[in-house]
């Protein structure tokens, strides 16, 4: 049995999972430092 199409699946969702994981991080940076500048401010 051909193994690539699971090593280019794997490799895929791997990509994939990596890719969302840093919009959802860069997204929570943006709004915690939305949150400092609220507090900074009267």
């Amino acid at each position: 049995m051909n193994p690539w199409p699971f090593v280019i699946a794997a490799y895929s969702v791997t990509l994939v999972a990596t890719a969302g994981l840093v919009v959802l991080s860069f997204l929570a940076m943006r709004k915690a430092e939305a949150d400092v500048e609220a507090l900074r401010r009267p």
